[in-house]
């Protein structure tokens, strides 16, 4: 069953950070864009270079498939949707 939630950004990213796990599903909307994938690697904040919270996905589409990485703090204003799925949840977050 999939629940449905939502979540400030901030929480969101805390959300990422604790408990999406690599082979997990993570499906990301943004910005007009769809993407669905496995997650690869979650690497955290970088202070020296301003990076944010990155994840690395295997694009799972039928006309891409290839890894991306997406930092979360580019996406920080125009993140829509999160829909995490594993073997124990299918669980939607909406960004507010």
């Amino acid at each position: 069953m999939v629940e449905e939630v939502q979540m400030e950004y901030k929480d969101v990213v805390e959300y990422v950070r604790n408990e999406v796990k690599i082979g997990d599903i993570l499906e990301v909307s943004y910005n007009r864009i769809f993407a669905p994938g496995e997650v690869l690697g979650i690497l955290q904040e970088d202070e020296e270079t301003g990076e944010g919270l990155r994840v690395s996905l295997q694009l799972t589409g039928k006309i891409l498939n290839q890894a991306v990485e997406i930092d979360l703090k580019d996406f920080e204003e125009d993140l829509i949707e999160l829909h995490h799925i594993t073997d124990d949840k299918d669980l939607v977050i909406e960004v507010l």
